[in-house]
């Protein structure tokens, strides 16, 4: 059985950002991290002064490393280490489940497995979720004469359910999965479009340049990415990043779907709920065109039996 700490520091959330971003920091923010993730729980009840002591820094660097993760300073951070390790020790992650699974391991087995793998992606891409930022994303998108969306490979697939959303409800949708005309597409927005650009690593250098386009003409970019300090992110107006959880056979960028799709979800909701009117329209135009086209809710069952004569 795996300890909280080591368990914790894979769920996603703050500690999930920690493990990733962690590495990509300057030496003295990244021994915080190392710090933080060794031992969230006693983290969570240092002072800044512990804290700096126990990671050889000062507290104007533990002041630093909070605001670098978004928080106005270190009492903000501790909350939050503090709640994200309360809520993984209320849902019991350490269990007996791992990401390994083996060649010979039943599918019930695997079941486990796979759902507690993305039930932790999804959950710790929730923790992080900036609402306000969703927020302003839905209300661009709700006005805009255009909204671009690409992304590649897995992250391709997100974007695509994205755009076929968008586009039920009456959004002024492209999607395209080449990338010259990903290009051309973005070179047409203006100033009170949307352009999204999705990929895992956030190194995609198709989607970066997708995104750099559409930023050069006006459009309100956003990034949703695993990396928040990746190169697409730095092009990127809004920046939504994703947790995601590893197993044997699906690596981080096919883990990533889930938390995508969660992040759009949200977006497309928001956007429903901003254009209720002529999203309840649309939704009910496009069911009534297809209605004629699904199988009758009952089907009359076909007697087993010889005919009439037969004997």
């Amino acid at each position: 059985m795996k300890r909280m700490s080591d368990v914790t520091g894979e769920s996603g959330g703050l500690l999930g950002r920690l493990r990733i971003e962690g590495q990509q920091m300057p030496e003295a923010l990244a021994r915080i991290a190392e710090t933080i993730l060794a031992d969230p729980e006693t983290a969570a009840h240092a002072s800044i002064v512990d804290l700096a002591e126990r990671s050889g820094t000062s507290t104007a660097t533990v002041t630093r490393f909070s605001r670098t993760l978004g928080f106005k300073g270190y009492a903000n951070l501790r909350v939050a280490i503090a709640t994200e390790t309360g809520r993984a020790e209320q849902a019991r992650w350490e269990t007996d489940i791992s990401g390994d699974i083996a060649p010979g391991d039943p599918l019930t087995d695997v079941l486990g497995v796979v759902t507690a793998a993305d039930t932790r992606a999804i959950q710790g891409t929730a923790a992080g979720l900036d609402v306000t930022a969703v927020e302003r994303v839905a209300e661009a998108i709700a006005g805009a004469k255009r909204v671009e969306i690409f992304g590649l490979g897995s992250s391709g697939t997100a974007a695509r359910e994205m755009a076929f959303r968008l586009e039920r409800i009456r959004v002024p949708v492209w999607f395209r999965t080449d990338s010259h005309t990903a290009l051309t597409n973005a070179a047409l927005t203006l100033p009170g479009d949307v352009a999204i650009g999705l990929s895992h690593s956030g190194r995609t250098r198709e989607v970066i340049e997708t995104l750099a386009e559409a930023a050069d003409h006006g459009a309100l970019t956003v990034a949703v990415t695993s990396f928040s300090r990746s190169p697409l992110a730095e092009v990127a107006d809004v920046v939504f990043t994703t947790a995601v959880q590893e197993t044997t056979f699906r690596l981080a960028a096919l883990s990533a779907l889930h938390s995508q799709l969660l992040i759009l979800d949200l977006i497309y909701v928001a956007v429903a709920q901003r254009t209720f009117e002529r999203t309840a329209d649309a939704l009910e135009l496009t069911v009534r065109a297809v209605d004629a086209h699904r199988l009758p809710e009952k089907i009359p069952s076909r007697k087993r039996g010889r005919a009439k004569g037969q004997s």
